[in-house]
Formats: structure tokens, C-alpha cells, sequence
């Protein structure tokens, strides 16, 4: 589901839940944590959404996240991650989700700014397909946003936590008009088909209820570059009134959304069971999956250092190469203890508060910005005796945010980014 990365390697602890052997954390969420793991049985890479019991019992959403993950198994479409199974053990939820490997379409857009049209027609038309399917079973995403979408090692689109609204936060309702979820994920979709097409948001306003007023009354302007066709549809989408917006159906006949459109043709009729279900959140210690934990050094081999590596390809490790995401990467020779240690003493002026343990990091700024506190997560790994990979990955906050403290950052860490024939890499190195 999350995007390729390799297993954690720091900390020398081998972690296994049934088959599944977990590496390092790719993803926060408010509920849940997500790592990277391997089925041990087949090799095969995968990305698994684990859940404390306690605190999904105490805030009484056992019910509705077993109801949510039971119709999710049924959702079988090319472009929607694929729920593998759900395991349980006596304090955790384990969800085991397809591992997407071709990154994310922010990325893309944040790196390479819009696309052209012909390219956001395709992925939009991907996106509606998806949404129309699980809608069709009663399943709503609630939360759909650039973030949310990934891609495949084809470049398809895969949409991520589709019927997982138990696991986001709290869905905001312009002017408390009730809560139609069809019509907020059309609605979402549209300000998603905006940015594909424009490199920027719609709507933006510092001020939140100045946003909000932009939004209920429709305040947006469509750059010159867009098409007639792109602009009438954008307008139905974005209409505030949930009433009188644009269907899916509608929009499936609209001229400039069936431009080349190639329904794709799958099968999804297969027997699923919801055994797997029930024993996770049930109290039987027989169906609960074992957790063990192995403790003996690790180090990263060939195929964890490559599979760090999207499109498999080693000299983004090592070669200055600048990419606005929400993580970055460069190497050092210091020793891991050194890197961290100096890490922080370049974030703690910059007004950032530490906590540290053995070789990660968590950096969190106590003065909130556009999206609350920027909090930054660190972790040294080590790719031989002398030499490491350090990532610094924006755990939450604002990506923007996060791109102007790493920059600040960087320019203390000229010591501990890895010479190369007496040349320092580029600070903003990342894979």
C-alpha cells in the first residue's frame, strides 16, 4: 500500500507476526502505525496496518473498524489497494494491505509540478472508476486527497484507506449541512482533478474560516491553460451544494471525462472469507497470531539497500539529486551515535524539541503551523561498518514546512553528509 522501502535495520531486533517478518515504520496515522514487512512464505513484500486493541476499545470503535475492514475485503478493484488479510493478537490489530511500489502522485506533482491533461485525464479517470466501484457497495473514503493516491510499478493509480474512515480524523462539514459521503468523496475527487491540472490548490487561505467561506461559496478561479471542457466539469464537481453537484453517473457521460476512457475489465467475483475478522478482534488466544522477537545484529544486505531505492535504481542513494517529498535521505561515515547527536544540535535552535532512543530520532516543533505541529522522524541505518543512510521523514505537519526545515537543517550538517573524493553531496541528497 505505502511506498517501497526496505525493512528497518537500526535497532538489531528482528520482529515477526505469524508469516509476516515486519521492518521499519513507513507511515502514522491518528489510530494506527504502518510497516513494511515480507511474507516469509512467499517473499513477497507487503504493508501491514497495525491497531492498539486498548485504545480502539476505549474509544469504542471496535464495531465500526471490524464492519469497515469486513467491506473492504470485499473491494477487489485494479485501482484500489488490495486488503490481504487481518490478523490479531492479544493487545494488536493486524491489517495486512498490498504494498505499493511506484510512490505517490503528490510527488509527482510536487517535484514536476501539473501534468498535462491528457495524463490528469487518465489518473482522474482511474480515480472515478475506483470511487464509482466502491460506492456501487456502499463503501466511502471520506478522507480522498493527493496523499492518499499512489501509484503502481506501471503507473496506475491506486487509491489507499478506501472504507478505513474509522482510522482518519474527523471529517469537517462546511456549514453543518449534513454529511453526504458520495457527495464529499465527487467533491474531493474534483479538488483533486484541480491540482492534477493546475500544480496548485483551489482553494488556500491562512485564515481557516476565510478558507471555509471560499469553499461554501465556490471561490476559485481555473487558470487560463485549462480546456473548456476540463473547466465546465471542475465547476460542476466543486459546486458547495451537495444536492445539486454532479453524480457519478453524470460525470461518466461527460464529454471531456470519456475522452479515451477504457473501462478495465477485471474480476472480482471470488469466494472472501471474513473468518480471519472476527478471530483478530475476538479474545480466543488460539486464533491470535504469535509475535516474536529476534534478537541478533542485522545489517542491510543488497536487496534491502536497492529496495530503498524507487524504480530500483542505486545512484539515487548516492547522487545529489533533488526531490520535494516528505522524507529525504543522505549518507554519512560519522558514526551513528555522532549523526544523531549532531542532528540535534542543529534542530533544538531552529525551535524544535528532541527525544531520542538508541538510533532514531523524533523532532517535534511545540509551535503549531498550517497543519499543526511539525513533527520529523529520524533514523540512522547502517549500509556497512563505515557507512550509513540517515532519513528524515515528516511524521506530521505541513510537507511545505517540512521542505524549509530540512533546508535550514542541512546547512548545519555540512560534517556529516559523506564525502566523496573530497567532495561533499549536495545537502538536500535524498533516494
Amino acid at each position: 500500500m505505502y511506498r517501497a522501502k526496505r525493512a528497518a535495520l537500526s535497532p538489531k531486533v528482528k520482529r515477526r507476526v505469524g508469516k509476516y517478518e515486519l521492518g521499519r515504520t513507513i507511515g502514522e496515522g491518528t489510530f494506527a502505525k504502518v510497516r513494511f514487512a515480507k511474507n516469509t512464505e512467499t517473499m513477497e513484500p507487503v504493508a501491514i496496518k497495525i491497531l492498539d486493541k486498548e485504545k480502539v476499545q476505549k474509544l469504542r470503535l471496535v464495531e465500526q473498524i471490524r464492519r469497515e475492514i469486513c467491506t473492504m475485503k470485499l473491494i477487489k478493484h485494479p485501482n484500489v489497494v488490495r486488503l490481504h488479510e487481518v490478523m490479531g493478537s492479544k493487545a494488536r490489530i493486524f491489517i495486512v494491505l498490498e504494498y505499493i511500489t511506484g510512490g505517490e502522485l503528490f510527488d509527482t506533482i510536487y517535484t514536476n509540478g501539473r501534468l498535462k491533461e491528457e495524463e490528469a485525464r487518465k489518473y482522474f479517470q482511474q480515480l472515478i472508476n475506483a470511487v464509482d466501484y466502491c460506492h456501487s457497495r456502499g463503501v466511502y473514503h471520506r478522507d480522498l486527497k493527493l496523499e492518499n493516491l499512489l501509484l503502481d510499478a506501471a503507473g496506475n493509480l491506486k487509491v489507499s484507506d478506501f472504507g478505513l474512515s474509522a482510522l482518519t480524523e474527523q471529517v469537517k462539514v462546511i456549514e453543518d449541512r449534513g454529511y453526504d459521503g458520495a457527495a464529499a468523496d465527487i467533491w474531493s475527487c474534483g479538488v483533486i482533478l484541480f491540482i492534477l491540472l493546475a500544480g496548485f490548490l483551489p482553494f488556500e487561505d491562512e485564515n481557516i474560516i476565510a478558507l471555509y467561506k471560499k469553499i461554501s461559496e465556490a471561490q476559485f478561479t481555473c487558470p487560463s491553460w485549462f480546456s473548456t471542457g476540463a473547466k465546465k466539469l471542475i465547476t460542476r464537481i466543486l459546486d458547495p451544494n451537495p444536492a445539486t453537484r454532479i453524480t457519478i453517473p453524470q460525470i461518466l457521460e461527460d464529454p471531456w471525462f470519456k475522452k479515451g476512457f477504457k473501462p478495465p475489465v477485471f474480476d472480482d467475483k471470488y469466494e472472501t472469507s471474513f473468518d480471519d475478522v472476527y478471530a483478530a478482534f475476538g479474545d480466543s488466544e488460539d486464533q491470535h497470531v504469535k509475535e516474536e522477537t529476534e534478537h541478533k545484529p542485522t545489517s542491510m544486505n543488497a536487496f534491502e539497500l536497492i529496495s530503498l531505492n524507487q524504480g530500483l535504481n542505486l545512484d539515487n542513494l548516492f547522487e545529489a539529486k533533488e526531490e520535494h517529498k516528505r522524507e529525504t535521505r543522505f549518507t554519512s561515515q560519522c558514526p551513528p551515535k555522532e549523526i544523531i547527536s549532531k542532528i540535534a544540535e542543529a534542530a533544538r535552535p531552529l525551535g524544535f524539541d528532541i527525544q531520542k532512543k538508541n538510533y532514531k530520532m523524533r523532532m517535534e516543533n511545540p509551535k503549531a503551523g498550517r497543519k499543526g505541529n511539525l513533527n520529523v522522524a529520524t533514523e540512522v541505518f547502517q549500509v556497512a561498518p563505515s557507512l550509513h543512510v540517515v532519513e528524515l521523514k515528516k511524521a506530521k505537519g505541513d510537507t511545505l514546512e517540512f521542505q524549509m526545515f530540512y533546508r535550514s537543517l542541512s546547512t548545519q550538517l555540512k560534517d556529516v553528509v559523506w564525502k566523496c573524493g573530497g567532495k561533499v553531496e549536495d545537502n538536500s541528497t535524498v533516494a
